[in-house]
């Protein structure tokens, strides 16, 4: 069969209908999925993150992973935000150690002016609990995460490390179910 302009684009065409078919079909299903709970069970559809006990010097490291943590709950399980008494799920823990200053780098030129690049260590307890049961859903001892600065900009190496804190928090809670 032959176009009747002498083109191969009449063959083509069913088959281009069929993949546009295709990718419509695939597309309206996937609208059909939203994130309810990540890894989680259904019955979790809010979490309360309760300010983590704090065994370090540094005041403003729970904050900053409680801050964290519910940014990541809510983009990245699909949970909402709920104050701890009607939360279907608390997530506590306690800031174990922070170590700072832990020499990665120095560069000593008399040509150039003297730089260090520096590590820092968080090592968190973390436990996912269900409100309704009293069961934990997830527990991780242990956790620990690394950042890097250049001296002087500690805070930078800190937000580093939480955010990959917080990468293994809900690595986990997702690899339970």
């Amino acid at each position: 069969m032959t176009n009747p302009r002498g083109s191969r684009s009449y063959y083509m065409q069913p088959r281009a209908v069929a993949i546009a078919v295709l990718a419509g079909s695939l597309l309206a299903t996937s609208c059909m999925y939203h994130l309810t709970g990540g890894g989680l069970p259904s019955n979790i559809k809010t979490v309360a993150v309760l300010p983590f006990e704090n065994e370090t010097a540094t005041p403003e490291l729970p904050r900053e992973i409680n801050e964290e943590l519910r940014k990541a709950m809510s983009s990245r399980l699909g949970l909402h935000d709920a104050p701890e008494v009607k939360a279907d799920a608390i997530v506590r823990g306690t800031i174990v150690r922070y170590d700072i200053d832990q020499a990665v780098a120095y560069t000593s030129n008399a040509a150039q002016a003297t730089s260090a690049r520096r590590r820092l260590s968080v090592v968190i307890d973390v436990e996912i609990v269900d409100q309704a049961t009293g069961k934990a859903l997830w527990t991780g001892r242990g956790i620990s995460a690394q950042g890097e600065y250049a001296e002087n900009a500690e805070a930078a190496g800190r937000k580093q490390a939480v955010e990959r804190l917080v990468n293994l928090v809900i690595e986990g809670a997702q690899s339970q179910w």
